[in-house]
């Protein structure tokens, strides 16, 4: 009898391993499908970029595996003999590295004073930037951009990214404060009583500690500023617009401008992905800290 028993839950626990087998197999094969399905734009988009005019007016962008030899890279040739499409990447390095950079840098100052710091209204002011967060951007156009037109930075680099500050701020000091927060005390008390003031207390212990949340919201407001698209539409420089607005042109202008359409997308979409995955790791592990806590 327990001989038997014995055989019944052997058999069983093998055909549980390989149910739990072909589970793991189907999920990850599911997960490999919906992979290559959210990837089939994108592939698209690259493989139009590297195929000609007459081309792709011709047929998809799925011939070229029947068809290699349509591949050419004249396009992005063309992209680069293409001033407006240049200068749209200039303007657009020039708006969203500031904006960026300032968001994390006053947003991690003000994180640390609201997290650690005394100071007269400090929960009072903290409910204001949480009152801020719910302000949409839409609400701010036409006020801002009167504001904007008085003191004569309107249609400027430095408006549009003053606008992108301003609104990014208050999600900044949230997160940032709500991760400092979360610091022990004791290393903070211990860092004070070997001398250390606020400054080096913030640069030398809180800042590598926060580096993950730090490097997530550098991350997420990169990709925000980068592909905005509102904002660099009004109050951007007619001359020199960001990519996204410069691409909207191009489509207004030339309708059938593929040629210098598809790469200039691709490109536009390139350069946050390749942002994203070389801080890919700081992401994650600020998310998963995020997580845990």
């Amino acid at each position: 009898m327990t001989t038997n028993d014995g055989a019944v839950r052997a058999k069983q626990s093998l055909a549980g391993r390989i149910a739990a087998g072909a589970g793991g197999g189907a999920a990850r094969g599911f997960l490999i499908l919906v992979g290559l399905f959210w990837l089939m734009p994108t592939i698209g988009l690259l493989l139009s970029s590297l195929r000609s005019s007459q081309d792709i007016n011709a047929s998809g962008w799925w011939q070229v595996f029947t068809a290699p030899a349509q591949l050419t890279t004249e396009n992005y040739a063309h992209l680069l003999d293409n001033d407006t499409i240049t200068t749209s990447l200039l303007s657009t390095v020039l708006i969203t590295v500031p904006a960026t950079v300032l968001v994390v840098v006053i947003g991690s100052l003000a994180g640390y004073a609201f997290a650690w710091m005394d100071f007269p209204g400090r929960d009072w002011w903290f409910l204001v930037v949480v009152g801020l967060l719910v302000v949409p951007v839409q609400v701010a156009l036409v006020p801002v951009s009167k504001l904007f037109g008085a003191v004569g930075i309107f249609e400027t680099t430095f408006g549009v990214v003053i606008f992108h500050v301003a609104f990014g701020l208050p999600f900044a000091i949230f997160l940032l404060r709500n991760f400092f927060a979360e610091i022990p005390r004791e290393l903070l008390e211990a860092a004070r009583l070997d001398g250390a003031g606020e400054i080096r207390l913030f640069t030398r212990v809180v800042m590598p500690l926060g580096g993950p949340a730090i490097a997530s919201l550098g991350i997420f407001q990169f990709l925000w500023v980068w592909n905005d698209m509102l904002v660099a539409l009004i109050f951007a420089d007619s001359e020199s617009p960001p990519i996204t607005v410069a691409l909207q042109q191009q489509v207004r202008q030339f309708g059938n401008n593929i040629d210098v359409l598809a790469p200039g997308a691709f490109v536009s979409m390139v350069i946050p992905l390749a942002v994203f995955f070389a801080f890919q790791r700081q992401f994650v592990t600020g998310v998963m800290a995020g997580a845990v806590k």
